[in-house]
């Protein structure tokens, strides 16, 4: 049986009061990624979370249904997330979810009850009384009737309808608004410490639901990054080659964490004052909200009674500059979306080195609930006014500077992919026929044991040296400075951020003492340093090597005459399970504890360092181990495939060779082009049609209206939840070669909309007919009589 990853990295946008909306789609992932853990646990599996009826039976359904019909068994897991402003309090709050197993629904709570105006306003703030700037109430009857501050659409001219006008929410809403601007002016009217309270108070009810197994495989890392914009700026070094060193203000400013999911110890994603710096500062929109400080969190770890435990090496690692000038309590930091709404870069730069257990399909999820459409533009000839112009530059160009570049490169690099899979599919032929001549004679070559899997592995790789010529050394170069860039970025993660210049500098002195220099010899003239260095330190070798064996297995023998697909299957486990273990070694954690202590004496005695690296991984054992895995595994292959996987691993350093320099060191990693889907309401037409503006009425007073009325909150969190569980089944079916017919996935799309309505109905009362609305919506536009019934899940396979 096939298996597959479906492996999603949430990119959101700002969108202020869009929030609740977004949390609505977050929440979508949260259901699916905890189906999917209970569809690919194994029976008995004390990790497999408990799935809920409701929702979750539907994904379990279309899991199950995908397995029985295509022999594919997909797992959904997201594990890159990168938010700005709203977008980011959702992302933390997610990544919180999927590293701890903690639930969203107390979340959910909180968003609809305290997302609210009048809970926001600094009490300092408040008006005192119904008749406090009396005289400001000419100005409230302006706002509610001003159209480019109700809604947007247009240059920010859409009406709010009138049947919103006519409803109670348009009464709470003109009351939340009269006391907003009768409040203080000339300040921000919202609460820093309060919001900073709020969002405790979120994690703690989240962490009282109690943590369970993380929604990811044992291992398997998880990043969360969201940006804030540094209000002051700080002086950034910028190396030049006259002057050679200058420094510019620098205002971006990225939060990350990371994390390996594993056996519950009690540990979230990261400690509560971080994961509260985080959201409060990216979402600290200006003029809403007091810039964040450190003094603000400080207070609140004080209020709570609390220690801030690794207060000085978080705050070293997010503002290194800051701290190296000791001027990180004078930090002021505003809502990141200022400067950087649609943070692709930070989740892109977060793809290398991910764990591959089975075939992964990746993709990018940009979560934007309004986007702007380019006919919504005012007209090439209006005049821009005084205030528009002022405003726009200042405010509303940079937050929706479109995200063409950032597209544009995950293009490149998808091309770049197809363009390595090509060359590398032009070299199968010459290269199968080199290694079917170079082992063509071998004797024992169908009963293979590790010790002659070591001995064809050597041959191998002397051959494909000898028969590069003078190339070989342009090979050897690059894949020296891959391996030095690797160890290098390893040794800097476990030092301090103020103290880790020059290391890769150290690393080369080392080495060129060694005589690495001199790697233009092959086989037997290579000198013994480089082959201790390489045996001891190529592990990017050893993965990529794995990488292209497990696209033959996935790709190219599928329809080979004589090969047993469920033999096929069983070896392409073997070669993921040998791939992830090597892996687990790459990254920090794979050293160990303690190794951070080693690591600091790399300027010093560079030598040292390589030795402990060497001893941790220690690769020699683990080569051991993996052909293990392998010889095994071969005994129980046929003939026929037997042959092709020895002739693939074999063959590899052939490969290797002629692709490593061509690519600057890339090599054969992922061959798969990375895809983009975008979740909005403007995609989700499967109810209703109209996007934006037919389904949200947070847009209102540019997109603050959801803080005004708890029925607008409840209309946008059930849209969020209906639009996220609609393209997230477009997605889990876009994975499928063969595609399932259309009128079971909208069996499945219907479903899933009556099993959320179910859900909220009981929660979401503010407007009683919101619910049934909808939900007369949904029976008006599928067949009221098709109904797909939950398909048994089919654990008993032992996934």
């Amino acid at each position: 049986m096939r298996q597959k990853e479906l492996r999603l990295a949430l990119v959101s946008t700002g969108g202020i009061s869009l929030a609740v909306y977004m949390h609505g789609v977050t929440k979508e992932l949260w259901h699916l990624s905890r189906a999917s853990c209970a569809v690919n646990a194994k029976v008995g599996s004390a990790a497999a979370p408990v799935p809920e009826p409701g929702i979750e039976a539907v994904w379990i359904a279309l899991l199950d249904t995908i397995h029985a019909q295509r022999n594919l068994r997909l797992r959904v897991l997201v594990d890159i997330l990168s938010g700005a402003s709203a977008g980011g309090i959702n992302a933390v709050f997610l990544g919180q979810a999927l590293a701890t197993g903690q639930s969203l629904e107390p979340l959910t709570r909180l968003w609809l009850a305290r997302a609210d105006s009048d809970v926001l306003l600094d009490p300092d703030a408040r008006p005192w009384g119904r008749f406090a700037k009396f005289w400001a109430q000419p100005l409230v009857w302006a706002v509610l009737r001003w159209p480019a501050l109700r809604a947007r659409g247009g240059e920010l001219a859409q009406q709010v309808d009138q049947e919103t006008r006519h409803s109670k929410a348009w009464g709470e809403v003109r009351r939340k608004i009269s006391r907003l601007i009768r409040a203080r002016w000339f300040a921000p009217p919202f609460s820093g410490i309060g919001f900073s309270r709020l969002l405790a108070e979120a994690l703690d009810a989240m962490a009282r639901s109690g943590n369970a197994a993380p929604l990811l495989p044992p291992g398997h890392p998880i990043d969360l990054m969201v940006t804030a914009t540094d209000f002051a700026g700080h002086p950034a070094p910028l190396r030049l080659n006259s002057p050679p060193l200058v420094e510019e203000n620098e205002h971006r400013l990225g939060i990350g964490f990371r994390a390996e999911a594993r056996a519950h110890t009690g540990e979230g994603l990261a400690p509560l004052p971080e994961l509260v710096l985080a959201a409060r500062a990216t979402a600290s929109f200006p003029g809403a909200f007091p810039p964040l400080t450190i003094a603000e969190i400080d207070r609140l770890v004080a209020e709570r009674g609390e220690t801030w435990r690794g207060r000085s090496a978080f705050l070293q690692r997010i503002m290194p500059n800051r701290w190296r000038r000791g001027t990180v309590d004078q930090a002021a930091l505003v809502d990141g979306a200022v400067l950087v709404n649609r943070p692709f870069a930070p989740a892109m730069a977060a793809l290398g080195s991910r764990p591959s257990r089975r075939e992964v399909d990746r993709r990018f999820v940009y979560l934007d609930p309004a986007p702007h459409a380019p006919g919504d533009a005012a007209p090439a000839a209006a005049p821009v006014g005084f205030i528009a112009a002022i405003f726009g530059a200042l405010s509303t160009i940079p937050r929706e500077q479109p995200i063409r570049d950032n597209l544009e490169a995950l293009e490149r690099q998808s091309r770049e992919r197809l363009r390595l899979r090509a060359i590398v599919d032009s070299l199968q032929g010459e290269i199968e026929e080199t290694v079917a001549k170079l082992f063509g004679h071998t004797l024992f070559f169908d009963w293979p044991n590790p010790k002659r899997l070591i001995t064809w592995r050597a041959r191998a790789q002397q051959a494909a040296a000898e028969q590069a010529g003078y190339a070989f050394h342009g090979y050897a170069q690059v894949k020296l400075a891959g391996i030095v860039a690797d160890l290098a970025e390893v040794i800097t993660q476990a030092l301090p951020a103020d103290d880790n210049a020059g290391v890769e500098e150290a690393l080369w002195r080392h080495l060129n003492q060694l005589g690495l220099d001199n790697l233009s010899a092959r086989g037997a003239g290579a000198t013994a340093p480089a082959i201790a260095f390489f045996r001891a330190h190529d592990l990017a070798f050893r993965i990529r090597r794995l990488k292209l064996l497990a696209r033959r297995l996935t790709a190219d023998w599928d329809e080979a005459a004589g090969i047993d697909p469920a033999a096929r299957e069983a070896a392409r486990d073997v070669v993921y399970r040998a791939q992830a273990l090597y892996q687990a070694r790459a990254s920090l954690s794979g050293l160990g504890p303690g190794f951070a202590a080693s690591a600091a004496v790399v300027r010093e005695d560079p030598g040292a360092v390589l030795a402990a690296i060497a001893a941790r991984r220690d690769l020699a054992r683990l080569d051991d181990e993996v052909d293990g895995l392998f010889v095994h595994a071969l005994g129980m292959m046929d003939k026929a495939l037997r042959r092709r996987f020895l002739h693939a691993y074999l063959g590899f350093p052939f490969y290797d060779v002629a692709t490593l320099p061509l690519f600057q060191g890339d090599g054969l990693g992922e061959f798969d082009p990375v895809k983009v889907d975008r979740i909005s309401p403007e995609d989700a037409t499967a109810i209703r049609s109209g996007g934006t503006r037919a389904c949200l009425k947070g847009i209102a007073f540019t997109h603050f209206g959801a803080f005004f009325s708890r029925a607008w909150r409840e209309n946008d969190y059930l849209w969020g939840r209906l639009n996220g569980a609609e393209r997230l089944i477009d997605m889990v079916c876009s994975t499928l070669d063969e595609p399932l017919d259309a009128a079971l996935v909208d069996g499945f799309k219907r479903d899933a909309f009556l099993a959320i309505l179910a859900e909220e109905e009981p929660r979401l009362r503010a407007d009683a007919e919101l619910v049934p609305s909808v939900r007369a919506e949904v029976l008006a536009k599928f067949d009221s009589g098709f109904h797909h019934p939950p398909t048994p899940s089919s654990k008993e396979d032992g996934e």
